[in-house]
């Protein structure tokens, strides 16, 4: 998400969410329901009809990453973490013992930091247009 939040920084105009989706890889609906919590936290909005689309409802510079990252749900930060297939296991107790508070210090680390960094400071300095992606605006699908 943050890399089409980078884009719709860029956009002159609202992208749509098939534009949007395409160049993400997924389907509009799945697109769709990923930004809702982004709309719901302010960041962005989006029009119907011709000429409608999704834009950015404030500036990249009062959007941190720690921003998306609520918006988005919290979603789990570590792919590794405790587990719970053999609660009865003491190796397991012990390996969970010591990764829970690891983990804890680290997520709370990224969080700090998620929320000293803004959008703004992510953009390239040269503009990068959304059809590097393929189908992008101005590109024909069809070639």
């Amino acid at each position: 998400m943050l890399h089409m939040l980078l884009h719709m920084g860029q956009a002159d105009e609202p992208l749509t969410s098939e534009v949007l989706a395409r160049s993400m890889g997924t389907n509009p609906a799945v697109f769709r329901r990923t930004m809702a919590g982004l709309r719901e936290a302010g960041h962005v909005v989006s029009g119907k009809g011709h000429g409608g689309g999704w834009r950015l409802a404030r500036p990249l510079s009062e959007i941190t990453l720690l921003s998306v990252y609520e918006a988005l749900g919290c979603p789990t930060l570590f792919a590794i973490g405790n587990r719970s297939d053999n609660p009865g296991c003491l190796v397991q107790k012990n390996v969970n013992a010591a990764l829970a508070d690891t983990m804890k210090q680290a997520e709370a680390l990224f969080l700090a930091r998620f929320g000293e960094v803004t959008l703004d400071t992510l953009m390239p300095s040269c503009r990068v247009p959304l059809a590097v992606h393929g189908d992008g605006p101005g590109e024909d699908p069809a070639t």
